[in-house]
């Protein structure tokens, strides 16, 4: 029953709520009016009030205290009229302190007046006992805050007030001090504490104090502080709490490189800037104030201003206060380009985009028209000129040269067309892919100046057109249409390995954007054949000899690939080098001759050897006019932004090769999942109708994934497969026929603490490339390496290691288990082996550290191909990303027992990123993980001896021969492969150094020489390389060059040097143009020797001495005389006894006399003679000038040739009627720029009046004001 009571009193509890808030209203109210008037009164009055109510503090009340206080109550309180609720409680009940509270409303005066309850009213007995209860409860909570409340007042009157004034909180400190100012009570003792530790107090500089306030400002100095967050204390002498506290962060040494620009898009217009900028940031998110020197790398566009190092790769600009700027010039081409930083070992990124300029429209050329006999056009092509055939028929020749560019809508056109030639062609008739040469073959400009040319309308043809407009999208690339030369890097992404493509070609391009779809698509009519070739280096520059003659010029993609000795199949570093910068190239010898001498081996992070291979895609002359390519890619942007980038994308490509047709389909994923990780996916299938198999197809494809699984622990994991007819030979080196997975996890146990797991399967079932090392394979080169043996074999490894730190030395330990098993009969491959790896480095100073490294069998089985290996070697730092490698390795027992390689190298360690992309003439394309990507080589390997002086070092020993049998086949000493057959080769021992220096401090002189020597069992071969350029006198410049080299191709023998020696005059007074003159001998040795010559040995070889000479001067306006004379001498050695001569001779006038501004005059004359013939022409013609762009001419020319052997003599001359016009505009306004209103100008005269009035009005105000 009483349980049932108590439910019902839940029950009707939540219905008479609003009866106990009206009976508990004048408590409530009370108690939130005591409650704000605390908050505007003292702690005492606080107190008083805790006092009437006869609280009990302690179990006593003291009624000293109540009478005292009672009278120094406000005069508002006494208004308001708070009456005591609990007067003396001893012996009163609770209910009877209840009524008493709610009876005494009665006395309350009449100005405020709370509700009031009726008396009569009476609660049931369960309710008041219930309504005492709740009462009781608040009493209670009431005097445990009263008594916290006292306690607090009683704690604040006896600490003093203690202020910290500076610094104040979450103050951000520059240097690890700081000035603190207290402030406090006078006849306080205060203590200061930064993060728990006392401060001396002879760091109190300064106190005052305030007689008014009775406070004292006390200044400490120099508190020395922390780097990161810092806690500082004031405290009175004696406590443990401190009493008042500020937080403190002291910015610290940089662990980060933050870098953004101004300005996300900027115009691709050759002009516009952009500002980077970039900062040091510490491991609390703060600006770092050190001092430091960035480098600044751009894929695109050129960094103006001063470098602050001119001699190191890049853009150096100096960082103060952690904080550095630097301004970005856009090239021509719109696009996105990559920034990156780097200081000591950190490294920024940011991206930038450039926009489509729509420039205001712009045209010029020039229209001719010619009435005349056929073969006589003297300013024509020299070719056509007295042609054999002896028509001299007259006829109507149309010429014309047009260049337009402008705005259409929101599109960017850009044509050129010539009707003459080809827009590539120059004066040697040479028609290269993208009008690009290389420093040897520029010419002198006489009419030069200080600008810059660029090549906006490259074709091999004669029409070049684009549509261009940059996509609406954010990072999107733009959208175009084109017809000319271009290259393939949309084809090329880093999420492509076996279905990419690198090539230069010309026909039609097209790139459109529809949302985050991208499509691509390319035609390449006229294409040659095309060859890939992989050559072994010898420790030098060249001469490296392909495997083809008569190279489409400007059509080749060369690369420095190195993977691991033992391991063939995977690259682990690709470089792409330019032409000019890394290499020279004779495209009708084939041959290469790089800027720095290429080693063949090289050392990985764990030890391994490395070895270098040049390999080499190009298009060669193949007679044959049928070919074409068409290509096309679909790619779903997922995500854009930099290392955020994540699409699906499908290739397909298909080439017609006359006889044989290619045929490649691709898709490929990348997901990126910012700094954490990335996975990448790709399959590629292709058909080929292969010389030596017939129609052949295979598959290829491969999975990687990256990134932190958990905290401090990173993995990564891969799959390779490449089926034996798979073909690509416009990608990356592979290893048809393997398969190849695995995993690795690294974990951070602690800070000194790193361990490493493991896992790898690779299979070879393809089959073994046939060596080419007969006379024959050097005449008739294949498109695809013979096939030979088969291998069928597997190999697992396993390995675990630990890295430990010590200080500063790092000690590697790492047990590698190998089971390799060969399915081929009779194979002495198969063998399962435990190897030790133990690797030490030791900094011996700063810049100077030791490293050791031993491979020792464990087993008494012993691995095939892993022998064991001994490794010394010493690392000094020159300067930062400069490093002077000497390493020594020793092979102990398998096939290469006895072995040794001795290597000292100059290394830098600049680069572009593992996934950066450059594109442009040249593709920097790639990066999926194990493939970096670098500039040019021949910039990152100097020695800066002083500013301006640079040392080149390199040498390399061999000792035995490194043509071993590994999983993919025999490896052979040979000249070059073919195809995807990089694996079969090997390389001889022998010793090969370099030195070279190089100075450019001084403008105007500048210098440089290098010597390079091989020598081994298979011959030698000497680099000779010198030149200098500098000014003689303000007016003459000097030049000088000379050049040696031989074979530096295995196999290659007998040959002799081809060696060149230029030197050049040129006469140019800065302050007087009137006559500029050129003065060139060139020599010559070997010039067109090659590998398939009928003769080798001393007795083949050639001469040539060149000498030539031209001037112009012009005594005024009206005259003008030019003059030219060459002379060549050849000689060539057929045999020791069979020596032949022959020199031709060049004379050339020319002179020009304008009557006046719309009247000229020009004669010419031209001889040329040889032993055996003659040619001579000359020509009269006056023109006059309709209008300044329509020019009417009409003149006379003959033309006779002698020639004795062959056509006999034939002439021809005769009038003709010329009409030019010049071209400045098209179609209705198009290319008309728009003159701006000239501004009217003030006149001085007027400009005095008006100034001497202003001043006359000043002096009468002036007096007036007086």
């Amino acid at each position: 029953m009483r349980a049932r009571v108590k439910r019902s009193h839940l029950v009707f509890m939540g219905g008479l709520v609003g009866a106990l808030s009206l009976v508990l209203a004048p408590g409530m109210v009370r108690a939130q009016s005591l409650d704000a008037f605390s908050q505007v009164g003292e702690d005492d009055f606080l107190i008083e009030e805790s006092a009437q109510e006869g609280v009990v503090l302690e179990g006593k009340v003291d009624t000293g205290l109540l009478g005292n206080q009672g009278k120094d109550l406000p005069a508002v309180a006494s208004e308001v009229g708070f009456p005591s609720v609990i007067g003396n409680s001893s012996g009163v009940s609770t209910g009877e302190r209840l009524e008493n509270a709610l009876n005494r409303k009665k006395q309350l005066k009449e100005g405020i007046r709370a509700f009031q309850p009726s008396e009569d009213v009476k609660l049931p007995e369960s309710l008041r006992r219930l309504a005492e209860g709740r009462k009781e409860e608040g009493v209670a909570q009431s005097r445990k805050d009263a008594k916290e409340k006292r306690g607090v007042s009683s704690l604040s009157s006896t600490i003093p007030q203690i202020k910290i004034l500076s610094p104040t909180a979450d103050t951000i400190a520059d240097i690890p001090a700081a000035t603190v100012v207290l402030q406090f009570s006078v006849g306080a003792d205060v203590e200061l504490r930064v993060n728990g530790g006392l401060v001396n107090r002879d760091q109190i500089g300064r106190t005052e104090t305030d007689a008014s306030t009775n406070l004292v400002t006390q200044t400490w100095y120099g508190v020395s502080l922390k780097e990161g967050e810092n806690t500082i204390t004031a405290q009175p002498v004696g406590m443990t709490e401190p009493v008042s506290s500020v937080r403190v962060e002291v910015r610290g040494t940089p662990t980060s490189l933050s870098l953004d620009t101004v300005e996300a898009r900027i115009p691709a217009d050759g002009r516009s800037l952009a500002t980077v900028k970039g900062q040091f940031v510490d491991a609390n998110g703060n600006r770092s104030n050190r001092d430091a020197i960035a480098t600044l790398n751009a894929t695109s566009g050129e960094f103006v201003g001063v470098d602050l190092k001119p001699d190191q790769p890049g853009f150096q600009v100096e960082a103060k206060n952690g904080q550095f700027t630097a301004t970005l010039k856009s090239d021509l081409k719109a696009q996105n380009v990559r920034i990156r930083a780097t200081a000591n070992d950190l490294e920024g990124y940011t991206q930038l985009e450039f926009v489509t300029a729509l420039r205001p429209s712009l045209v010029t050329g020039v229209v001719d028209l010619r009435l005349g006999a056929r073969g006589t056009d003297y300013f024509g092509s020299f070719r056509d000129f007295l042609r054999p055939d002896k028509d001299k028929s007259t006829q109507l020749d149309f010429n014309s040269a047009i260049f337009a560019t402008g705005k259409v809508g929101e599109w960017l056109f850009t044509g050129a067309l010539n009707t003459s030639r080809s827009l590539n062609e120059d004066c040697n008739c040479d028609n290269r892919l993208f009008r690009s040469y290389q420093s040897s073959e520029q010419g002198y400009p006489v009419y030069g100046d200080s600008s810059k040319l660029d090549v906006v309308t490259p074709s091999t043809d004669s029409l070049f057109l684009r549509f261009e407009r940059s996509s609406k999208i954010p990072g999107a690339a733009a959208d175009y249409a084109m017809w000319g030369d271009y290259n393939t890097e949309e084809f090329a992404r880093s999420s492509q390995q076996f279905s990419a493509i690198t090539r230069q070609l010309h026909g039609f391009k097209a790139n459109y954007n529809l949302g985050n779809l991208q499509v691509t698509g390319f035609y390449g009519n006229n294409v040659q054949g095309f060859q890939r070739d992989a050559i072994a280096p010898d420790g030098t520059s060249g001469f490296y000899f392909l495997s083809r003659r008569i190279l489409v010029p400007g059509s080749e993609n060369i690369f420095l690939e190195l993977e691991e000795l033992n391991r063939p199949g995977t690259v682990l570093e690709r470089k792409q080098l330019n032409r000019g910068a890394d290499y020279d190239i004779d495209y009708d010898r084939g041959t290469i001759l790089f800027r720095e001498p290429i080693l063949r081996t090289d050392i990985g992070k764990t030890g391994e050897v490395l070895v270098r291979r040049i390999v080499t895609s190009y298009q060669y002359d193949s007679q044959d006019s049928e070919s074409n390519i068409y290509a096309g890619r679909l790619q779903y942007n997922l995500a854009r932004g930099l290392r955020n980038e994540s699409w699906l994308a499908a290739t397909y490509l298909k080439e017609d090769q006359g006889v044989r047709d290619f045929e490649l389909f691709g898709a490929d994923a990348l997901i990126s999942f910012g700094s954490q990780g990335k996975f990448v996916a790709e399959f590629a299938r292709s058909r080929n109708n292969s010389e030596l198999m017939g129609d052949v197809s295979g598959d290829a494809y491969r999975l990687e994934a990256e990134g932190q699984i958990f905290n401090n622990v990173q993995a990564r994991a891969y799959y390779r497969f490449a089926d034996t007819g798979f073909a690509n030979n416009a990608t990356i080196s592979f290893v048809p026929g393997q398969t190849r997975y695995g995993a690795q996890v690294t974990g951070k146990l602690s800070s000194s603490t790193n361990l490493r797991l493991q896992y790898d399967h690779e299979d070879n079932f393809g089959i073994a490339p046939q060596p080419l090392t007969s006379f024959e394979d050097l005449f008739a080169p294949r498109i695809q390496a013979v096939p030979g043996s088969k291998v069928d074999n597997s190999l697992t490894t396993i390995s675990a290691g630990i890295q430990q730190k010590f200080g500063n030395s790092i000690f590697d330990f790492d047990w590698i288990r190998r089971d390799r098993k060969d399915r081929i009969p009779n194979s002495a491959l198969s063998s399962k082996s435990d190897q030790l790896r133990s690797r030490l480095n030791v900094p011996i100073t700063k810049n100077l550290s030791f490293q050791a490294q031993n491979e020792l069998t464990l087993s008494s089985e012993k691995d095939t191909v892993y022998p064991d290996r001994t490794v010394f070697g010493l690392n000094w730092a020159v300067l930062p990303g400069i490093n002077v490698s000497l390493a020594q390795q020793f092979y102990n027992g398998g096939q290469f027992e006895g072995n040794s390689i001795t290597s000292l190298s100059v290394n830098g360690e600049h680069k572009l990123g593992s996934d950066t992309a450059i594109t442009g003439r040249y593709s920097i394309l790639g990066g999926a993980n194990e493939v970096t990507t670098q500039g040019a080589v021949g910039l990152n390997n100097k020695w800066i001896i002083s500013p301006g002086l640079r040392l080149n070092l390199a040498y390399e020993h061999i000792f035995g021969n490194f043509q071993a049998r590994n999983a993919t086949g025999q490896q052979f000493a040979q000249p070059f492969t073919v195809g995807q057959a990089a694996s079969s080769i090997g390389f001889n021992g022998g010793d090969s150094y370099s030195v070279g220096l190089e100075y450019s401090d001084n403008p105007s002189f500048q210098s440089s020489v290098k010597y390079e020597h091989r020598t081994s069992s298979a011959g030698a071969n000497t680099v000779i390389t010198a030149g200098v350029t500098g000014k003689i006198s303000p007016a003459i410049t000097a030049l000088a060059r000379y050049q040696q080299a031989n074979a530096s191709n295995q196999k290659i023998l007998d040959l002799g040097d081809t060696a060149n020696l230029k030197l050049g005059l040129a006469y140019r007074d800065p302050s007087n143009d009137k006559f500029n003159a050129l003065l060139q001998y060139e020599y010559r040795k070997n010039p067109s020797v090659i590998p398939d010559t009928i003769q080798l040995g001393s007795g083949t070889g050639s001469e040539d001495h060149t000498f030539a000479a031209e001037a112009i001067y012009a005594p005024n306006w009206q005259w003008e005389f030019y003059g030219k004379y060459a002379l060549r001498n050849s000689t060539s050695y057929l045999a020791s006894d069979l020596i032949g001569s022959a020199s031709v001779n060049l004379a050339q006038v020319r002179a020009t006399y304008r009557l006046g501004y719309s009247m000229d005059l020009v004669g010419e004359a031209r001889w040329i003679g040889q032993s055996d013939n003659t040619e001579t022409g000359f020509v009269v013609e006056t023109g006059y000038y309709l209008t300044p762009n329509l020019r009417l001419s009409a003149g006379y020319v003959f033309g006779k040739v002698d020639d004795r052997d062959f056509s006999g003599t034939r002439s021809a001359g005769g009038g003709y009627l010329g009409l030019t016009v010049k071209l400045n505009e098209l179609f209705d306004g198009f290319g008309l720029q728009k003159r701006p209103p000239s501004q009217q100008k003030e006149s001085v005269v007027q400009a005095l009046r008006k100034h001497k009035n202003q001043h006359s009005s000043q002096q009468q105000s002036e007096g007036i004001g007086i």
